[in-house]
Order: C-alpha cells, then sequence, then structure tokens
C-alpha cells in the first residue's frame, strides 16, 4: 500500500479527463474546456488522489466569467494579443491561455498554483488543438516577466488575494505590459482606478451541485 501523494506531485492528464466532460463554454463557444459536471464527486476524488482533503475549491474545473469575458474580448480583438507574449494570470482550467492562443498570441504562458490545474491546462490545450502551454506557478512573489500582455480572470475573488494581485499587475503595468482583468463585479476590484473596455452577460458556471441559474454582468478592464 502506498501512501498520499505529495500535493505537489504531478497529476496525470487521464484524473483530469476522468472527472471532467468537455463543453464548450456558452459565451466562447469556439473553445472545448474540460468542466466538472459533478464538483462534490471531484472533491472526492482529489480527496483519493491525494490522501488529503483539498484546502481550495476547484477553480480549474469551471468556466468562470471573468475568464469566459476576457477569453470572449481577445478572440473578438485579436490585435490584444496577436503576435505578442501574453501571460495567463491565475489561469485555472486555461480557458483564457487557449483563447490568447487561438488569436494568434506569439507566446502564452500560464500561472496556475494548483497541480491539478497544470494538468487542466495541458488537457485543455490539446483538446483545442493548440501548441502546449508553458505553465509557471505562483508569481506574485517575483517581479512581473517581461511580457506584452497580461490576462488576469477572475482574480480579485477575495481581499487577501486582491492585496497581493492589485500591486503586481500595477508593477507589470510599468514595466510595459498591457493589462486586462475580467471580473463579474467583486466588491475587491478597485475600478476607479481601471478603465472599462467592454461587457458581457456570461451564465454563471462556476461549480455547483445545483444547475446554473445565474447571469452575471462581466466587465474586461483595462489598467491604464
Amino acid at each position: 500500500m502506498t501512501g498520499p501523494v505529495p500535493t505537489d506531485h504531478p497529476v496525470s492528464a487521464a484524473f483530469v479527463r476522468d472527472h471532467t466532460r468537455p463543453v464548450r463554454p456558452s459565451l466562447v463557444p469556439e473553445v472545448t474546456l474540460q468542466v466538472a459536471p459533478d464538483v462534490v464527486a471531484l472533491w472526492e476524488a482529489i480527496e483519493e488522489e491525494r490522501g488529503t482533503a483539498p484546502t481550495e475549491p476547484p477553480f480549474w474545473a469551471a468556466a468562470w466569467p471573468g475568464g469566459q469575458a476576457l477569453a470572449r474580448y481577445v478572440l473578438d480583438v485579436p490585435a490584444t494579443v496577436a503576435d505578442r507574449s501574453v501571460l495567463d494570470l491565475g489561469s485555472g482550467s486555461g480557458l483564457v491561455a487557449v483563447a490568447a492562443a487561438l488569436a494568434g498570441a506569439r507566446q502564452v504562458t500560464a500561472s496556475e498554483i494548483d497541480p491539478f490545474g497544470h494538468a487542466a491546462i495541458a488537457v485543455n490545450a490539446d483538446v483545442n488543438g493548440i501548441a502546449p502551454v508553458a505553465v509557471v506557478g505562483d508569481v506574485l512573489g517575483e517581479d512581473p516577466p517581461a511580457v506584452d500582455v497580461v490576462l488576469a480572470g477572475d482574480v480579485c475573488y477575495d481581499r487577501e488575494m486582491s492585496e497581493r494581485v492589485l500591486p503586481w499587475l500595477a508593477a507589470a503595468r510599468a514595466r510595459g505590459a498591457e493589462v486586462y482583468l475580467g471580473d463579474p463585479g467583486r466588491p475587491y476590484l478597485p475600478t476607479e482606478q481601471l478603465t472599462a473596455v467592454t461587457t458581457f452577460d456570461v451564465p454563471d458556471t462556476e461549480p455547483s451541485p445545483n444547475p446554473p441559474t445565474q447571469v452575471r454582468r462581466t466587465t474586461v478592464w483595462r489598467l491604464p
């Protein structure tokens, strides 16, 4: 008998495929995304796989509204990323990274701390027929990388995360990167410091045992 798998141990693509199903997010039907049909069953599977209960929800197993809005925007306005280097911050499933690649980005890097997310990004890149996406872990403790564009969907979901990510995004902007955020009206986003680019109505597909019913007015913001 083997013991618990370390939390930093790579996750297999098979695990992602076995516990998700391919869907086309309503706002971004050009992209196929592996989404969990039953988040409770997924939590249990993660606990069995790791030998310990997960400490965070499986953010990588849903098409979050801010990510859908960003993905829609870069596909509608491909000049935002075409022939440019892009960082997808808080990538989760890799939806935004995939959309950036489909829109012609020269290089795409995804930052994601969850090893299950790393596997999901690889699977979703493969499902959509794009080149493998480079995946890195937590970048918020480092200087922003030298990229042309930073895309950040749903990163201001609580106060602690907002206090970490917003100064980092400001530093990325100061280094010359264009910075775009997708957000469905969460209270921790300082909208007075941002410029609204466009808005979308996005059906709520956050992980839930119940069918999604809420539509979220979601804005793509630019850091001026």
